[in-house]
């Protein structure tokens, strides 16, 4: 589906080929998670679940550099066909050289609908809380990622290849940094006994909500990309807390489930909705001969951010409370 989008002759297809993607994906991570769970104790899961999700800094770092250099040099038919061509032999590869898995067996999950063992999930208010945070974290999250290199080219003067280079490396190290010192710390909080499994990515979120409405009208270029970062790390640092603190809530066979759940939250509205409200934003206020439209349009980000701290602190407190009395 990624390279059929380089044959896009429509927005409609390309649109189409995008959704295509998504689909595909989708099913990969409640599916390792289920695996790390199984294999993996809790206290030590989360360095887990790190180290799996390091897939996602390591890939973005690649697709900004290599992406921005090919379109400059291509055009960016030829660097979504190149990422195709790249996936399907990665994906041949795996097919050949990894073996299947066991079936898990659980008697908590066996044959219940999924819709029944959404509603047991989502009628925790432990889960509603974090199911919420990432439903608002994605509305700052997509359009960060889908905005923050058109902002720097045309705010800043930066080519797709300079603006892709700088935004791929740092968003890279930070998603690197990020995971791996996250799951590192949610084992470490898991071990305490103290329940607070949601803390300090909400801090982070906060801090980054102000930094990034820094980044949005600083007058400086590199300054501006140096404010980005900490967003870059907060995007990153949440994973290994979000979906170690789900497998908590959820309870031993439950993760796969729980991990869906949470994906599906950060899915269904943030990427859909959250890049047109941007672009909307954005598009009235170049209409209106404001200066900067982008970044007027991207105040939504630093603000989806800031609710999304909130919003985890609150389930911090309810999942310590709800652990302490367990």
């Amino acid at each position: 589906m990624t390279a059929l989008g380089g044959f896009a002759a429509s927005f409609l297809f390309l649109a189409f080929t995008r959704f295509g993607v998504a689909f595909g994906e989708a099913g990969a991570t409640p599916a390792g998670h289920a695996i790390i769970a199984r294999k993996i104790n809790p206290e030590h899961r989360g360095l887990a679940i790190a180290l799996f999700a390091l897939g996602l800094p390591l890939g973005t770092m690649v697709g900004f550099a290599g992406g921005g250099a090919v379109s400059d040099t291509l055009g960016w038919r030829a660097a979504l066909i190149g990422a195709g061509a790249a996936g399907a032999a990665i994906g041949l590869l795996a097919l050949a050289i990894i073996s299947p898995t066991p079936p898990i067996r659980s008697r908590a999950t066996r044959n219940e609908p999924f819709f029944r063992a959404s509603y047991r999930l989502l009628s925790s208010a432990n889960f509603r809380w974090l199911f919420i945070g990432a439903i608002i974290g994605s509305f700052a999250a997509a359009p960060f990622y889908a905005f923050a290199t058109p902002f720097l080219i045309r705010t800043h003067g930066y080519s797709a290849g300079e603006a892709g280079l700088a935004f791929g490396l740092l968003q890279g190290l930070m998603g690197i940094l990020g995971t791996l010192i996250g799951g590192r710390w949610f084992d470490r909080a898991v071990r305490s006994g103290s329940g607070k499994v949601l803390g300090p990515p909400a801090i982070l979120f906060l801090i980054a909500s102000t930094t990034t409405a820094a980044a949005l009208f600083a007058s400086i270029g590199w300054l501006s990309i140096l404010l980005l970062v900490p967003s870059m790390l907060s995007f990153a640092f949440l994973l290994p807390w979000g979906f170690g603190a789900a497998h908590l809530v959820a309870g031993k066979g439950k993760e796969a489930m729980a991990s869906s759940l949470v994906m599906i939250a950060s899915g269904l509205f943030g990427p859909a909705i959250g890049p047109l409200i941007v672009g909307l934003i954005s598009d009235a206020a170049t209409k209106a001969q404001m200066p900067n439209g982008l970044a007027i349009g991207m105040l939504t980000v630093p603000v989806a951010s800031a609710v999304t701290g909130i919003v985890l602190l609150i389930a911090n407190r309810q999942i310590a409370a709800s652990l302490r009395r367990s």
